[in-house]
C-alpha cells in the first residue's frame, strides 16, 4: 500500500501547504513513488486509459450540454444545430459520440484481463465489486446518453428497454411510469434521461476514486498472479510506468482520432439520423454496440420476465466472482485447463455481441440459448469445479523470478500462497 508520504517540500510555500492540505505528498505517495509489480505488461494501462476517457468524456459532454436544448420538439434540431452552426460543434460531438464506444473497448479489455489474470481474488473483492458498479453505470449512463439525439432508434430503444420494466411483478407499470413521466416516451423521459445523463459521470467518478483508492491498499495484481515480497519484485510508479501508460495512451488515441475524423458514424445506426415518429417503427431495433451481449441473452429467453431477470443477471452474477471462483491460483496463464474454457467464454460473448445485432429468429434465436446457457454455466458450474479438480502448473517463488528467470526452473508453491494476502502490501 502507499504508506506515509515521503515527499519533502522544498519552498516555504510547499511547506506551508503541505503542513494544512498534503494533496501533493499524497499525489506522490500514490501516483509517483508507489510501488508496482515489475511484471505488468500492457493490458494493466487500460486503467489509465479508461481515466483519461472518463475525463474527455466530461468534458465533451458538459460543452455539449451548453448547446442541447432537451425538449422533444427540439432536440434533433439542436444536435443538428450542434453539427452545423457551432463553432467545432461537430467535432466535440462526434468525440463524445465515438469516446462512448472507445470507453466501453477499453473497458471489456480491462474486465477481461482481470478475469483471466484471477483480479478479483482475495485481497481485492471490494476493488472487483466496486468496477462492477462503475461498468453498471457507464451503461446506464450510455443508455442515456443513446436517447438524447431523439432520432428513430433513440426513441424506439428508450421505449424498448424502458418497456422492460413492466414485467416485473406489482410494482413493473409504476416504474415505468415513473421513468417515462407519463404514459408514453415523450418530453417528460427526455428531460429525466437528460438530467441523469448529465450527473451519472460524476456519480461513476466518484466510484472511480474509491476504485483507485481499493487498488492502492493491496496494490495492484500482476501476471504471475503472486503477491509483491521484496524490493526486486517491483518497481516505482513514474517513470517506468507512467512512460508505459503513456504509450499505450498514444496509440489507444490513435484509434480514437481515427474513428471520431474519419469514420464517426461506423459504430452508429444509420435511423438515428432520422428524427423520432412514434408512429413509424424501426424495421430492426437494436442498442449501441456495447449493449448487444447482453440484449442477445434477454431475447434468448422466451418468458419476458425471465428474460429480464436473465439480462440483469448476468451482470450481477459478476458481483460474486470472487467467491464462484474456488481455485487458489489466480493466473490464469498457470491454469491450462482454465484457459480452455477461458477461450470459450470470451468466443461465447463475442457470438453474443453477434447476435444481439440479428433479428430474433431461427438459428439466432437458438444459438443465443447456447451462448446463453454456457456464459452463466462458467460462473455457476465450470469455474467453482475447476478450482476442486484442475491441478495448475507450478508458480515462481516470485515476481522477480518470473521476469529474469534467476533460478533457471520455477519453483512449485503450497497452493493457498497464491490465496494469501501479502502482509506488507
Amino acid at each position: 500500500m502507499s504508506g506515509p508520504s515521503t515527499y519533502v517540500p522544498k519552498s516555504a510555500f510547499g511547506k506551508w501547504f503541505e503542513s494544512r492540505l498534503p494533496i501533493v505528498g499524497l499525489i506522490h505517495s500514490s501516483f509517483v513513488v508507489f510501488p508496482n509489480p515489475r511484471n505488468l505488461n500492457y493490458l494493466w494501462t487500460f486503467g489509465g486509459i479508461l481515466a483519461f476517457m472518463l475525463v474527455a468524456q466530461i468534458v465533451t459532454g458538459v460543452v455539449l450540454a451548453m448547446h442541447y436544448t432537451p425538449h422533444a420538439t427540439m432536440a434533433f434540431a439542436s444536435i443538428e444545430s450542434i453539427m452545423r452552426d457551432v463553432n467545432y460543434g461537430w467535432m466535440i460531438r462526434y468525440l463524445h459520440a465515438n469516446g462512448a464506444s472507445m470507453f466501453f473497448i477499453a473497458v471489456y479489455v480491462h474486465m477481461f484481463r482481470g478475469f483471466y489474470y484471477g483480479s478479483y481474488k482475495a485481497p481485492r473483492e471490494i476493488l472487483w465489486i466496486l468496477g462492477v458498479i462503475i461498468f453498471l453505470l457507464m451503461m446506464a449512463t450510455a443508455f442515456m446518453g443513446y436517447v438524447l439525439p431523439w432520432g428513430q432508434m433513440s426513441f424506439w430503444g428508450a421505449t424498448v428497454i424502458t418497456n422492460l420494466f413492466s414485467a416485473i411483478p406489482v410494482v413493473g407499470e409504476t416504474i415505468v411510469t415513473y421513468l417515462w413521466g407519463g404514459y408514453s416516451v415523450d418530453n417528460p423521459t427526455l428531460n429525466r434521461f437528460f438530467s441523469l445523463h448529465y450527473l451519472l459521470p460524476f456519480m461513476i467518478a466518484g466510484v472511480v476514486v474509491l476504485h483507485i483508492w481499493a487498488l492502492h491498499v493491496p496494490g495492484s495484481n500482476n501476471p504471475a498472479g503472486i503477491e509483491k515480497k521484496t524490493e526486486k519484485d517491483t518497481l516505482p510508479f513514474h517513470p517506468y510506468f507512467t512512460v508505459k501508460d503513456a504509450l499505450a495512451l498514444v496509440c489507444f488515441l490513435m484509434v480514437y482520432v481515427w474513428f471520431a475524423f474519419y469514420i464517426p458514424n461506423f459504430l452508429g445506426h444509420a435511423d438515428n439520423y432520422i428524427e423520432a415518429n412514434a408512429a413509424v417503427t424501426p424495421a430492426h431495433i437494436v442498442p449501441e454496440w456495447y449493449f448487444l451481449p447482453f440484449y442477445a441473452i434477454l431475447r434468448a429467453i422466451p418468458d419476458k420476465l425471465l428474460g429480464v431477470l436473465a439480462m440483469f443477471g448476468s451482470i450481477a452474477i459478476m458481483l460474486f466472482l470472487p467467491w464462484l471462483d474456488t481455485s487458489r491460483v489466480r493466473s490464469g496463464r498457470y491454469r491450462p485447463v482454465f484457459q480452455v474454457f477461458f477461450a470459450l467464454f470470451a468466443i461465447t460473448c463475442v457470438l453474443l455481441g453477434w447476435l444481439g445485432a440479428k433479428p430474433p429468429e431461427g438459428g439466432y434465436v437458438l444459438a443465443s440459448r447456447i451462448c446463453t446457457a454456457y456464459y452463466f454455466a462458467y460462473f455457476i458450474i465450470v469455474l467453482p469445479l475447476l478450482g476442486l479438480f484442475e491441478t495448475p502448473k507450478a508458480l515462481p517463488a516470485s515476481i522477480a523470478e518470473s521476469v529474469l528467470g534467476k533460478s533457471g526452473s520455477a519453483h512449485a508453491m503450497p497452493q493457498g500462497a497464491a490465496h494469501e494476502p501479502n502482509t506488507k502490501a
